[in-house]
């Protein structure tokens, strides 16, 4: 089993950024998916993609992976910049 640990990105919908802090576990495909003759659906038989585990931080998600013998990867955040500009900026 695979899976990847990354931090929420902000939701670009939204202003706020609840749930940004938290750090996901998510496990990785282990088979393609494929489209079902009747519905048209898109589906496998990997139940472990649905899987979406949640921790407060990085380390804990970490010793998660180690604990049962997860090989995962970290997605570290992209870095944080601010663009400040004033309102009379737009005028210029």
């Amino acid at each position: 089993m695979t899976a990847r640990i990354y931090q929420r990105p902000k939701n670009a919908m939204q202003s706020g950024k609840a749930r940004t802090d938290e750090w996901v576990l998510e496990f990785e495909q282990s088979e393609a998916r494929h489209a079902d003759p009747l519905m048209g659906w898109t589906g496998s038989g990997d139940t472990q993609a649905q899987v979406s585990l949640t921790f407060p931080s990085k380390d804990e998600a970490k010793a998660y992976a180690e604990k049962y013998g997860v090989s995962a990867r970290v997605h570290a955040p992209p870095p944080k910049s601010l663009k400040l500009q004033a309102y009379s900026d737009n005028f210029r």
